[in-house]
């Protein structure tokens, strides 16, 4: 029976869990969610319609509302697709070390996009949002980073459909932290039900924030190449006592993991996606996780990256 949805954000989640044959061999069963195949192309559209529908639901946003938030790409096209489907001007920061590909399709949204320093980080695009959101009048922030509809859009859709097409049998979620609201969401969900059950935070080698979160040290955050995560501070929305490890990955070996998906498994992901993918073969790897569930976050598809290091060895 088909399905008629009354706009595009209807068409939101419900992605498809794919088992790794070839790129990760090991006895575990690697599986990955793709993310990419949500409507705008990233995991980042399932909280972008919750943050706007619970402002809407709080009478926080009206017709009039300008819809501000400091975003690095994949947040910010799913807020402007979200209010572009609903009437909404949307203004967004963004570091202006993001692919051009993202901007192009923010533009395409109607967003209005105000670039801030590359060497500032996401800490410069969100000081930019505020001093915007304090200037216009009638401006909302959904603020991605602090906001509780984002791990709950995870714990309401993303958690569901993995313990639905799993049959309940995941062990291991393996997931990037940018907001920390994939993996706070999903853990949140199911370790309730499976108190057993893990989760496995990536992040970028060089800038190993929440390692030293864990181990007590002062955040040295660090540039790095892998966007998407890695935000350079530990965000509210994330639970540092639901994570059970975190694996650090090199740049380079993101790059390459990225590579090899488009390669070996037909899967063309991102930068991110990448780390996650090179953490999954390192999860797998472990003893203690042989015949184990491993179900891995592919949070984007890799047209948006086209422009950057990680397609720059391709010639058409």
């Amino acid at each position: 029976m088909r399905s008629i949805y009354e706009d595009v954000t209807g068409t939101i989640g419900r992605t498809p869990l794919v088992k790794l044959r070839r790129i990760i061999p090991s006895p575990a069963t690697v599986l990955a969610k793709l993310e990419g195949a949500n409507p705008l192309g990233s995991v980042k559209d399932r909280i972008g319609l919750a943050m706007i529908a619970a402002a809407e639901k709080a009478g926080k946003i009206k017709p009039d509302t300008v819809i501000v938030e400091p975003t690095s790409g994949n947040t910010g096209i799913a807020l402007a697709f979200v209010c572009a489907a609903r009437g909404y001007h949307c203004l967004l920061t963004m570091p202006e070390s993001m692919s051009i590909e993202r901007r192009k399709v923010l533009a395409a949204l109607g967003a209005e996009v105000v670039l801030t320093p590359a060497d500032k980080g996401m800490p410069g695009a969100i000081e930019e949002a505020r001093q915007v959101l304090a200037a216009t009048k009638n401006a909302f922030m959904p603020q991605q980073f602090e906001n509780p509809a984002n791990p709950e859009a995870h714990r309401r859709t993303t958690a569901e459909e993995i313990w639905a097409d799993t049959g309940g049998k995941v062990d291991i979620l393996v997931a990037g932290v940018g907001t920390g609201g994939t993996i706070t969401g999903v853990a949140e969900a199911i370790k309730h039900r499976k108190p057993e059950f893990r989760a496995v935070a990536v992040e970028p080698a060089a800038s190993p924030v929440l390692t030293q979160t864990l181990a007590g040290s002062q955040p040295a955050p660090g540039k790095h190449l892998i966007q998407g995560i890695g935000a350079g501070f530990v965000p509210k929305v994330l639970r540092l006592d639901l994570v059970d490890e975190v694996v650090r990955v090199e740049d380079q070996e993101s790059l390459e993991w990225a590579r090899r998906a488009a390669r070996e498994e037909g899967l063309f992901v991102g930068i991110s996606s990448g780390a996650a993918l090179r953490a999954a073969d390192i999860v797998a790897a472990w003893p203690e996780n042989r015949g184990k569930v491993i179900v891995v976050i592919l949070p984007s598809y890799g047209e948006r990256y086209l422009s950057t290091a990680l397609f720059q060895r391709l010639e058409a």
